[in-house]
């Protein structure tokens, strides 16, 4: 609690004064929507309060002239439905629409619902190991909006604890020992701990390269020491025909021995203080508490719905100039790996076909030998055919997916001076990667560049303890975007790449070009997975720029496919024009893979100026945001480059 109220302090100071000529709508959780918005008689709502501002363009009232602030005071706005933004919605440059808080108040816009009425279980839980007798706590989990509640995250405390999984630490994870594709089936150790005689709930989670996969087991079938497992449709079809990233099978020792997995989901596995496990036949919730945790008072949260703001448009009538500030997005969920599984291309796009071709090549590339159509992972506030869209000092936190995701149709908008925070996919997504009808290799440009992301901001942002669930998520992620400028962010605590600007593979001219990368701040990124930098790109990208950022302290990851193939600065399959200057790195570690033509490096490792090292990251005015990151609380390793002569 101490924390929360220091981090708005620091978040609030920023915002500015409300416009006392504009038109102003209150909120507060404890008013009504029959009220008049004023700060005496506050609506409840956000979606009420947009609604009267709505009607307030809709008549042209005078009191619009200079803009309409929403105004929300302090406290939780629990939502059953997500809050929609509509092009009726829109401002205009000289009235925009602003959505803020009150001065020195904290608004928590949640999609979380609170588990409450903890006892201490004490009648016998077959499958409950014996080290956890006593020690577990049940709950009821209740229905939400007249269905049974599903989650896949549980928070105590604002503290996201751990789904039940049968190995606690990921250096002791087991090596997988065989697959066979034509069967589907997967071999795998027997574990040291108890496994159930039916797969039931459990899950399997694979470190695949530079990404993983969440396969629902069908069947468990033991021999000897040793278990095959089977997995249910679709993500079973998908995980053994895709090439790429595919689980390590290391038979000729070229590597670093076979994919590392973890089961996850099963009573057996709840064998730990701060572990859960929710049995849905049941509604029951299973919880070990720390030794300073109280059930009896605790705040427990689990997230109930995907999205929690929808601003979306058409190409035609797109949302214009509503701006955020000061607003707290909390508890979102993402249900599709336990609906369908999860295995995923990269940067988290989630494979909805791929397979390897008999024969090679297409008309675009040659030697191309597999194919991939992809979807985007769901995100807690998602926007689309909207321009001068504006997040200003907001926090983006305790989340499943992606926090903020610019999806299409964007144009010149601001995300500036955010925290995003405890996320489990990628803190932040800008742009189109590829329609689910659209081959993730061919190279995507419009006819209508409206479709294309452009002149988007993002600047002065803490995107810190994100991907900590879809480990092969990043940071800050972009696909064909148009003069994007990614300036003076701080990236750390990620799983897999800090930032990364492209899709495609390909060397051919497709939507992007201009987009520049400066003076950001990444470190202590690539947490569990390898083939990865620090900053990463892909395919053309004429006029693009990497500059000036800083770029150290990568995990060392001992169960990695390739312990050396990580990277400070990685330009990858296709990336062309791009000049890459002015990096400060401790050591000439970079990767240039299949590049195209027209790239330029000048200028990167240790010997960068020391001013350029020093200032890159949150300039002065956003520094308020430091105090919100934890840097290697596990006192994990660090991996040293070798420095060349």
């Amino acid at each position: 609690m101490r924390r929360a109220l220091v981090k708005w302090l620091y978040i609030l100071l920023g915002c500015l004064p409300l416009n006392l000529l504009a038109a102003e709508i209150w909120v507060s959780p404890t008013g009504a929507d029959s009220n008049a918005g004023t700060p005496n008689q506050p609506k409840a709502t956000l979606a009420a309060a947009l609604r009267q501002a709505r009607e307030l363009r809709r008549l042209n009232d005078p009191s619009i002239k200079d803009g309409i602030h929403i105004i929300l005071t302090g406290g939780l706005y629990a939502l059953t439905e997500p809050v929609f933004i509509r092009p009726e919605d829109s401002g205009t440059a000289a009235s925009p629409t602003y959505i803020e808080s009150a001065p020195n108040q904290q608004p928590v816009i949640s999609g979380g619902v609170q588990i409450s009425n903890w006892k201490k279980l004490n009648t016998r839980l077959d499958g409950l190991p014996a080290k956890a007798k006593s020690k577990v706590w049940v709950a009821d989990i209740p229905d939400y909006n007249g269905w049974p509640l599903r989650f896949r995250q549980l928070w105590v405390n604002d503290i996201k604890a751990t789904r039940a999984r049968e190995v606690d630490n990921d250096t002791l994870m087991s090596r997988i020992l065989a697959v066979d594709k034509q069967k589907q089936e997967m071999w795998i150790p027997k574990p040291s701990t108890k496994i159930p005689a039916t797969a039931g709930q459990m899950e399997m989670v694979i470190h695949q390269m530079w990404a993983i996969a969440n396969l629902r087991v069908k069947t468990i079938t033991p021999e000897d020491n040793k278990l095959k497992l089977t997995f249910h449709q679709p993500e079973s079809r998908i995980q053994f025909e895709h090439p790429w990233p595919a689980a390590v099978i290391d038979d000729k020792h070229k590597m670093n021995g076979n994919s590392a997995f973890y089961l996850t989901n099963a009573i057996e596995f709840l064998n730990k203080p701060g572990e859960w496990y929710a049995d849905y036949n049941t509604h029951k919730l299973y919880y070990w508490p720390k030794q300073n945790e109280n059930l009896a008072t605790a705040k427990v949260m689990v997230p109930a719905l995907e999205k929690l703001v929808q601003v979306c448009g058409s190409v035609d009538k797109p949302v214009s100039y509503v701006y955020f500030k000061g607003v707290n997005f909390q508890y979102a969920t993402w249900m599709r790996p336990s609906q369908q599984g999860n295995v995923p291309h990269q940067a988290g796009m989630y494979m909805l076909d791929a397979y390897k071709l008999k024969v090679p090549g297409t008309p675009e590339k040659k030697g191309l030998e597999n194919q991939a159509w992809v979807g985007r992972p769901a995100a807690a506030v998602e926007v689309a055919y909207a321009n001068h869209i504006n997040f200003e000092r907001c926090c983006f936190e305790h989340l499943a997916s992606t926090g903020l995701d610019f999806q299409r149709g964007t144009h010149d908008d601001e995300v500036q001076g955010n925290l995003f925070e405890d996320i489990g996919g990628t803190g932040l997504l800008v742009g189109v990667f590829s329609d689910e009808s659209f081959e993730v290799h061919l190279p995507y440009n419009p006819t209508d560049q409206r479709e294309v992301c452009t002149n988007e901001h993002i600047t002065n942002n803490l995107v810190t303890d994100v991907t900590n669930e879809d480990w092969g998520c990043v940071g800050i992620g972009a696909g064909y975007v148009k003069n994007i400028n990614i300036e003076h962010n701080e990236v750390c605590e990620v799983s897999y790449t800090g930032i990364s600007v492209g899709w495609g593979w390909t060397k051919l001219i497709n939507a992007m070009s201009n987009n520049h990368i400066t003076a950001n701040k990444v470190h202590h990124y690539a947490k569990h997975m390898y083939d990865v930098a620090g900053i990463y790109t892909l395919s053309a990208q004429p006029g693009s720029s990497i500059t000036q950022n800083y770029v150290d302290n990568i995990y060392k990851v001992p169960y990695a496919h390739d312990p050396h193939h990580w990277f400070y600065l990685y330009c990858d399959e296709g990336s062309s024009y791009f000049t890459v200057k002015d990096n400060w790195c401790p050591a000439e570690k970079f990767l240039r893979n299949a590049n195209g033509p027209n790239n330029v490096w000048e200028n990167n490792g240790p010997m960068v100026a020391t001013d350029i090292k020093n200032t890159a990251g949150l300039e002065a005015n956003y520094k308020y945001l430091l105090p919100y990151k934890q840097v290697n609380p596990e006192h994990l390793l660090i991996n040293q480059a070798e420095i060349k002569n």
